[in-house]
Protein backbone atom coordinates (compact mmCIF):
# COMPACT_ATOMS: atom_id res chain seq x y z
CA UNK A 1 0.00 0.00 0.00
CA UNK A 2 1.44 3.40 -0.75
CA UNK A 3 1.48 6.04 1.79
CA UNK A 4 -0.28 9.25 1.89
CA UNK A 5 1.32 11.90 0.40
CA UNK A 6 1.18 13.66 3.83
CA UNK A 7 3.44 10.80 4.96
CA UNK A 8 5.91 10.60 2.03
CA UNK A 9 9.08 12.42 1.90
CA UNK A 10 9.43 14.03 -2.05
CA UNK A 11 12.25 12.68 -3.90
CA UNK A 12 15.03 14.77 -5.16
CA UNK A 13 13.47 14.98 -8.47
CA UNK A 14 10.42 17.09 -6.96
CA UNK A 15 12.77 20.23 -5.71
CA UNK A 16 15.74 22.04 -6.67
CA UNK A 17 19.11 21.22 -5.32
CA UNK A 18 19.17 24.85 -3.34
CA UNK A 19 16.14 23.32 -1.23
CA UNK A 20 17.65 19.99 -0.32
CA UNK A 21 18.91 21.11 3.34
CA UNK A 22 15.65 22.15 4.19
CA UNK A 23 13.77 18.80 2.98
CA UNK A 24 16.27 17.05 4.98
CA UNK A 25 16.18 18.71 8.41
CA UNK A 26 12.14 18.07 8.59
CA UNK A 27 11.48 15.22 10.93
CA UNK A 28 10.07 11.42 9.49
CA UNK A 29 6.20 11.16 9.90
CA UNK A 30 3.20 13.21 8.88
CA UNK A 31 4.53 16.48 7.02
CA UNK A 32 1.13 17.76 8.49
CA UNK A 33 2.12 17.68 12.06
CA UNK A 34 5.62 18.74 11.62
CA UNK A 35 4.17 21.86 10.20
CA UNK A 36 1.83 21.96 13.33
CA UNK A 37 4.69 21.88 15.66
CA UNK A 38 7.18 23.51 13.78
CA UNK A 39 4.84 26.42 13.64
CA UNK A 40 4.54 26.42 17.60
CA UNK A 41 8.25 26.21 18.44
CA UNK A 42 9.00 29.20 16.37
CA UNK A 43 5.95 30.91 17.30
CA UNK A 44 6.67 30.23 20.96
CA UNK A 45 10.69 30.90 20.60
CA UNK A 46 9.83 34.48 19.08
CA UNK A 47 6.93 35.30 21.59
CA UNK A 48 9.37 34.69 24.52
CA UNK A 49 11.97 37.17 23.09
CA UNK A 50 11.40 40.64 24.65
CA UNK A 51 10.41 43.82 22.88
CA UNK A 52 13.75 45.12 23.79
CA UNK A 53 15.72 42.49 21.75
CA UNK A 54 13.66 42.74 18.54
CA UNK A 55 16.41 44.52 16.95
CA UNK A 56 19.29 42.22 17.65
CA UNK A 57 21.17 41.63 15.06
CA UNK A 58 24.15 38.94 15.82
CA UNK A 59 26.26 41.19 13.28
CA UNK A 60 26.91 44.10 10.96
CA UNK A 61 24.57 43.89 7.72
CA UNK A 62 22.23 41.01 9.55
CA UNK A 63 18.46 40.71 10.09
CA UNK A 64 17.77 41.87 12.84
CA UNK A 65 15.28 39.32 15.12
CA UNK A 66 12.33 41.19 13.64
CA UNK A 67 13.57 41.30 10.17
CA UNK A 68 14.02 36.84 10.73
CA UNK A 69 10.13 36.82 11.62
CA UNK A 70 8.81 38.90 9.07
CA UNK A 71 10.89 37.24 6.69
CA UNK A 72 9.37 33.92 7.76
CA UNK A 73 6.01 35.29 7.50
CA UNK A 74 7.06 36.28 3.71
CA UNK A 75 8.68 33.14 2.47
CA UNK A 76 5.91 30.97 3.90
CA UNK A 77 3.10 33.04 2.07
CA UNK A 78 5.32 32.56 -0.96
CA UNK A 79 5.91 28.88 -0.90
CA UNK A 80 1.77 28.51 0.14
CA UNK A 81 1.11 30.71 -2.82
CA UNK A 82 3.14 28.42 -5.65
CA UNK A 83 1.54 25.15 -3.63
CA UNK A 84 -1.99 26.38 -3.85
CA UNK A 85 -1.45 27.04 -8.09
CA UNK A 86 0.09 24.02 -8.62
CA UNK A 87 -2.53 21.75 -6.73
CA UNK A 88 -4.97 23.41 -8.78
CA UNK A 89 -3.06 22.73 -11.86
CA UNK A 90 -2.10 25.75 -13.00
CA UNK A 91 1.35 25.41 -14.87
CA UNK A 92 2.22 29.29 -15.08
CA UNK A 93 5.74 29.29 -14.30
CA UNK A 94 6.02 31.40 -11.09
CA UNK A 95 8.86 33.56 -10.26
CA UNK A 96 11.61 33.41 -7.35
CA UNK A 97 12.11 36.35 -5.34
CA UNK A 98 14.69 38.29 -3.43
CA UNK A 99 14.09 37.57 0.52
CA UNK A 100 17.24 40.84 0.84
CA UNK A 101 15.25 43.05 -0.82
CA UNK A 102 11.59 42.31 0.51
CA UNK A 103 13.24 42.55 3.88
CA UNK A 104 14.49 45.86 3.19
CA UNK A 105 11.17 47.07 2.31
CA UNK A 106 8.97 45.09 4.63
CA UNK A 107 9.19 47.73 7.75
CA UNK A 108 9.56 45.07 10.20
CA UNK A 109 11.60 47.32 12.52
CA UNK A 110 8.72 49.70 12.64
CA UNK A 111 6.42 47.00 14.14
CA UNK A 112 6.29 45.19 17.37
CA UNK A 113 7.29 41.80 17.93
CA UNK A 114 4.06 40.97 19.41
CA UNK A 115 2.66 42.41 15.73
CA UNK A 116 5.22 40.09 13.62
CA UNK A 117 4.96 36.68 16.19
CA UNK A 118 1.14 37.25 15.79
CA UNK A 119 1.26 37.31 11.83
CA UNK A 120 3.81 34.28 11.65
CA UNK A 121 1.45 32.24 14.07
CA UNK A 122 -1.68 33.10 11.81
CA UNK A 123 0.47 32.97 8.30
CA UNK A 124 1.16 29.36 9.58
CA UNK A 125 -2.12 28.53 10.69
CA UNK A 126 -3.58 29.29 7.33
CA UNK A 127 -0.66 27.14 5.44
CA UNK A 128 -1.67 24.02 7.10
CA UNK A 129 -5.09 24.37 6.62
CA UNK A 130 -4.39 24.76 2.72
CA UNK A 131 -2.05 21.85 2.76
CA UNK A 132 -4.91 19.91 5.04
CA UNK A 133 -7.58 20.73 2.40
CA UNK A 134 -5.49 19.33 -0.69
CA UNK A 135 -6.86 15.96 -2.17
CA UNK A 136 -4.43 13.20 -2.22
CA UNK A 137 -3.41 13.51 -6.09
CA UNK A 138 -3.04 17.67 -5.73
CA UNK A 139 0.47 16.79 -3.35
CA UNK A 140 1.82 15.25 -6.27
CA UNK A 141 0.95 17.75 -8.88
CA UNK A 142 4.14 19.76 -10.37
CA UNK A 143 4.74 22.97 -11.49
CA UNK A 144 7.86 25.56 -12.09
CA UNK A 145 8.97 28.35 -9.43
CA UNK A 146 12.10 30.36 -10.05
CA UNK A 147 13.27 28.38 -13.42
CA UNK A 148 12.80 25.22 -11.55
CA UNK A 149 10.69 21.81 -11.03
CA UNK A 150 8.74 21.69 -8.01
CA UNK A 151 6.13 19.45 -6.41
CA UNK A 152 3.59 20.51 -4.06
CA UNK A 153 4.31 17.90 -1.62
CA UNK A 154 8.04 19.47 -1.69
CA UNK A 155 6.71 23.24 -0.83
CA UNK A 156 5.18 21.18 2.24
CA UNK A 157 8.44 20.12 3.19
CA UNK A 158 10.43 23.35 2.60
CA UNK A 159 8.09 25.45 4.39
CA UNK A 160 8.64 23.23 7.63
CA UNK A 161 12.52 22.34 6.97
CA UNK A 162 13.09 26.72 5.94
CA UNK A 163 11.16 27.71 9.57
CA UNK A 164 13.75 24.92 11.63
CA UNK A 165 16.60 26.75 9.85
CA UNK A 166 15.84 30.16 10.74
CA UNK A 167 14.85 28.47 14.46
CA UNK A 168 18.09 27.29 14.41
CA UNK A 169 19.96 30.66 13.23
CA UNK A 170 17.88 32.28 15.67
CA UNK A 171 19.15 30.09 18.64
CA UNK A 172 22.72 29.53 17.45
CA UNK A 173 23.65 33.03 16.93
CA UNK A 174 20.74 35.13 17.74
CA UNK A 175 20.86 33.58 21.58
CA UNK A 176 17.03 33.31 20.98
CA UNK A 177 15.89 30.91 23.94
CA UNK A 178 14.05 27.59 24.09
CA UNK A 179 10.61 28.16 25.75
CA UNK A 180 10.03 26.19 28.63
Amino acid sequence: MTPPPTAARPDAGEYAEFYARYVAAVPEGDILTAMRESGRALVDALAAEPESRGGFRYAEGKWTIRDVAGHLADAERIFAYRALRMARGDATPLPGFDENAYALTAGAGARTMTDLVDELRVVRESTVRLFASLPAEAWLRRGVASNAEISVRALAYIVVGHGLHHLAVLRERYGVATPA
